[in-house]
Order: structure tokens, then C-alpha cells, then sequence
């Protein structure tokens, strides 16, 4: 047998790891118009440095074996930040340990590498088991917040329970992205929050948070949805009521819960949510992307709901840890108007889709609400295919000519 070549071994990970990390991402083909995906997932768990996962000293690991392997890397923050995009990525390693780490990229589309270490998250006086989907918001305040699920072994389970879980949402701030302040968890009445986001401006004053204040499978119609949320201080942040916003309702992309994405954009007609619908299926549950925009002067009052999804799993995205998900919690908008959307696959990997401020703000205003009933639904089909035959009868040109030698 040929004696191991630990260099020869080792230069064959690191040329593997660099063609990963440096390959050229492009456009995938044409979608629905609203955006347009990205051929290659900018984070994988493959992207992880080499010297997070193996002991690279030969006398320690004279085999290069993986001494911690991290299974995947997803459900990301985003910031633009000194010219970079900036995700924190929740890092999930081969011990179902989640943990967070910042990767950046000039371009926003590939070239993403992890800094040299993960974040340190600072701990409460009552650790966490486990920590995960952070979002990160540019407060009007100076600070940069963070603001994830802190879940804990639920105290209250029956001996031999090892799955019940008490998720709160934890909360920590920066000013470099390098050094974190760990703040006490969200106060609320709810038993359990996932999925909180914070207002990136003041309301009245106040810090303002959409919230999830249920966050069981019940019946549906009877609750639940994301809630909107003011608190004095961020500090020891505590909400009162929490009034929902943007309701469960039967038979919808959002019939089994629903829950706030990224921070909302500031456009010039309202701010702009892009949230993730649950319903279940054969299959088990479904996770979509849906959106809403709220208005400017009360972002706690929806002014347009497009019916449906406008992402959902598409290929390669429906597999892999949990199937059949979509996930998004970080959204960049630049100056120039251009739309950067980072969106997990079934708990296992991270895309991009690109569009702009004036495509989603054209989709929500001008898309019809969903109407809830079938024939309704036909009604609202109907309506468009008789406008575009009655367009189509009376425009010449090759596609017009084209289109009608589909219909035969």
C-alpha cells in the first residue's frame, strides 16, 4: 500500500476549496419577470474553510481526516457594508449545531468567503442550546442589530422528551460587524417568537418589530400571522400588544403560518416585506416567498397584497434537509435601484436572485390580491385572457404572429 501523501492530500483540498469559492456565477434563464435566479447557490457547506473543518497539523492528523465537518450553510442576514454585500450565514455543523459566521463578496453574486473565524455570539445568563436565521437591521439609531432564534430545551417537557424546544428571539448589536453586544431576549406575551424583525426607522418614537405571536399549527383561520409590535427600548426591549398585520387564511400560500423575512424596503410607495408562506402538502410542508408593501407613514397598515408566491421551490432548491422549502431572511437594495434577494433551499444552501425596486414595486401594486374562492379565481383568469385575445386580434408583428400559431 502507497504511503499517504498528507501535502499532496492537502493541495487537492485547497485546489478543490478555491475553485468553489472562485467560480463565476451567472444568470440562469429567463423567469416569471420578477427576478431572475442565479445559476450556482453563493453558500454551501462545502464553502466553509478548510481550516474550520480539519486539524491541519500533520502530526495531530497524519490521515487529514475532517475533525468538525459543517453540514450546511443558510437562511442568511444581509448588509451592505464598505462596499461589500455581507450575509451571516447560519453555519450548521455535523453535530446539528447551528452558529453564525460573515461571509462577503465584491459583487453579491459569487466569490462569497467566510472571514477566518465565526462570529462570537455572546450568551445570556441562560445559554442557548442553539442559534439560528439571524436578521440584521441598520437602525436610524447607529447601530447595527442582529436579531435571531435563541432556542432552549423546553424545562417543562416530560422526562424522555428530547425534542421540545422554547424559541425566543435574541438580540445583539455591532458597529463593525466584528465585536457584538448581546442584549436580554425580546419580552413579549407570546409563549414562543420566531421570525422577528426589526423596523429599520423609529415609529412614534419608538423601536417598532413584526413578530410572530403564534407560532403552533392550529386550525386555520383561528389566528396567528406577523404581528406588529412597538417597545421603548432595544436594550431591554418588551413589546405590549402585538396586532397582526398580515393574517394566516385558509386555503392560501400562508394557510399553515407565516413569518417576516428580511428587514422592509423603503420605497418611494411603502415599504416593501418579502415574507415565506407555509402550507402543508402530501409531501409534508411547503415553504413560499410572498410579498406586501405597508405604508410609509404606518408600517403596520398593508396597502397591497399580491395574490400567491412569487418564489417558490424550483429544480435542485426542493431537496435536501428539509425539502420543499424556501427561505429568505436577507435582502440588500443598493442605490442604483437594484435588488439583491438571499433565499435558503430546503435548509441545506444559499441563492440569489437579482431584480430591481421598480419590478417589485410594479409587482405588488399591480398584481390582483388572491380572492380566496375558485370561481372567483376563474373569474380573475377569465378577465386577463380576454384583454391579451383582445390585444393579440389587433397587434401585427412577428410575436404576435408567433403566439397566435401557438394557439393553433
Amino acid at each position: 500500500m502507497a504511503r499517504f501523501d498528507f501535502e499532496k492530500a492537502l493541495r487537492r483540498k485547497v485546489d478543490q476549496h478555491l475553485k468553489l469559492v472562485e467560480r463565476t456565477n451567472r444568470r440562469a434563464r429567463e423567469g416569471n419577470g420578477v427576478i431572475d435566479r442565479w445559476e450556482n447557490p453563493v453558500l454551501t457547506g462545502a464553502h466553509a474553510p478548510i481550516h474550520w473543518r480539519y486539524d491541519l497539523d500533520p502530526k495531530r492528523n497524519p490521515l487529514l481526516l475532517e475533525r468538525l465537518g459543517v453540514n450546511a450553510a443558510f437562511n442568511v442576514g444581509a448588509i451592505e457594508w464598505r462596499g461589500k454585500i455581507c450575509l451571516v450565514a447560519r453555519v450548521e455543523g455535523a453535530d446539528r449545531k447551528s452558529f453564525f459566521a460573515i461571509a462577503e463578496s465584491e459583487t453579491g453574486v459569487d466569490g462569497f468567503r467566510f472571514r477566518d473565524r465565526p462570529l462570537v455570539m455572546p450568551e445570556t445568563g441562560t445559554p442557548e442550546t442553539n442559534v439560528y436565521d439571524m436578521r440584521l437591521t441598520a437602525h436610524e439609531d447607529g447601530w447595527v442589530y442582529g436579531i435571531f432564534c435563541a432556542e432552549r430545551k423546553d424545562p417543562a417537557a416530560p422526562p424522555g422528551d428530547t425534542s421540545a424546544a422554547v424559541a425566543q428571539a435574541g438580540i445583539a448589536r455591532t458597529k463593525d460587524l466584528v465585536r457584538w453586544e448581546r442584549l436580554p431576549d425580546l419580552k413579549s406575551k407570546s409563549a414562543q417568537q420566531r421570525n422577528v424583525v426589526l423596523h429599520p426607522e423609529f415609529v412614534n418614537g419608538k423601536y417598532a418589530l413584526y413578530t410572530r405571536p403564534q407560532d403552533s399549527f392550529i386550525e386555520a383561520g383561528e389566528g396567528g400571522g406577523i404581528g406588529f409590535a412597538l417597545c421603548e427600548s432595544m436594550e431591554h426591549a418588551e413589546t405590549g400588544e402585538e396586532a397582526i398585520v398580515d393574517p394566516r387564511v385558509y386555503h392560501t400560500v400562508k394557510e399553515g403560518k407565516n413569518g417576516a423575512g428580511a428587514p422592509p424596503l423603503k420605497t418611494a410607495k411603502g415599504w416593501l416585506h418579502i415574507a415565506h408562506g407555509v402550507r402543508p402538502c402530501a409531501a409534508g410542508l411547503r415553504y413560499v416567498l410572498y410579498a406586501f408593501l405597508c405604508d410609509l407613514a404606518d408600517p403596520s397598515k398593508v396597502i397591497a397584497r399580491p395574490g400567491g408566491y412569487f418564489m417558490a421551490p424550483e429544480g435542485e432548491e426542493r431537496t435536501g434537509d428539509v425539502s420543499n422549502v424556501l427561505f429568505c431572511n436577507g435582502v440588500v437594495a443598493r442605490d442604483d435601484g437594484e435588488v439583491f434577494i438571499y433565499y435558503a433551499s430546503s435548509d441545506t444552501r444559499t441563492h440569489v436572485a437579482t431584480t430591481t425596486e421598480e419590478r417589485l414595486l410594479d409587482y405588488v401594486l399591480h398584481t390582483p390580491e388572491d380572492p380566496l374562492r375558485s370561481a372567483a379565481c376563474v373569474e380573475q383568469r377569465i378577465e386577463l385572457i380576454d384583454r391579451n385575445l383582445k390585444l393579440l386580434s389587433r397587434v401585427r408583428g412577428k410575436t404576435a404572429r408567433a403566439y397566435r400559431g401557438i394557439r393553433g
